[in-house]
């Protein structure tokens, strides 16, 4: 593996201040946002690599449960802003969602799949949690986007079925089953095309660093079969929080 100096970094930062000679010529008004982005970008991967350093370098189960909390929490509150602000108990309800989906993935693949040494093996759990914890936030962002949008924009539709006698559940059925489809469609297509059109981050580093390509190959496919399952279980939860908010006791919608 080649290891990066801090001259290299410096070189690779070039391509950055080329993207925003290329704004400021075309008066695309991009400059400072590509410099907020770059110097966030180093800051917050430079603090990033030297806390999981210590992480890693002390095993401690205690200090990885801390970081997946802390990255869930993160994660919640990005979903929740997304979805709306309004809803006040929506955001540990998201908490909760991502924590189950993301639980039940890792363990799935930690005890039956990849079986480290230990449980916490940080050098396993916190990049497959992060990676499973960003799509899983995606989708939840999606999906509780497009669901509260549907149940806002067809309130009448939906009132009209409960006047009817329909239950909750079966009046928003429809806008709850296209808000989890969309909230997995970015998987979806990105299992469509991985290998052939794009090769995702995990594979590429790893390639890079110098592991077999089939053993990369094999860990990506283990990866995409967790973002699957985790994206869409965290679509159908969200979605379900949703609708326990949307409704009073008596069966009508206040969202």
């Amino acid at each position: 593996m080649i290891e990066l100096e801090l001259l290299d970094l410096l070189w690779a930062l070039g391509l950055m201040a080329a993207a925003m000679g290329l704004s400021s010529w075309r008066g695309l008004g991009l400059t400072w946002n590509l410099a907020i982005a770059t110097g966030r970008t180093v800051l917050q991967l430079f603090a990033v690599g030297y806390f999981l350093a210590v992480v890693f370098e002390w095993r401690n189960p205690w200090a990885v449960l801390a970081v997946l909390m802390i990255m869930l929490t993160i994660a919640a509150v990005v979903a929740r802003n997304r979805i709306s602000k309004k809803m006040v108990r929506l955001l540990p309800m998201v908490w909760g969602c991502l924590l189950t989906s993301t639980a039940l993935t890792l363990a799935y693949t930690n005890l039956l799949v990849i079986r480290p040494e230990t449980w916490y093996e940080p050098r396993y759990v916190i990049p497959l949690a992060g990676i499973v914890l960003g799509n899983a936030m995606n989708a939840a962002s999606i999906a509780g986007e497009r669901l509260v949008g549907s149940l806002q924009n067809s309130r009448l539709e939906i009132e009209t079925h409960l006047s009817l006698g329909a239950t909750p559940d079966q009046a928003i059925q429809k806008y709850r089953r296209e808000a989890v489809k969309a909230g997995l469609i970015p998987t979806l297509n990105a299992m469509m095309v991985v290998g052939v059109v794009t090769l995702p981050g995990i594979i590429t580093g790893q390639l890079m660093s110098g592991v077999s390509p089939l053993n990369a190959a094999g860990y990506q496919m283990i990866i995409m079969f967790m973002l699957a399952f985790s994206t869409l279980l965290t679509a159908i939860l969200v979605t379900w929080a949703i609708c326990r908010q949307a409704f009073n006791q008596a069966a009508q919608l206040i969202l």
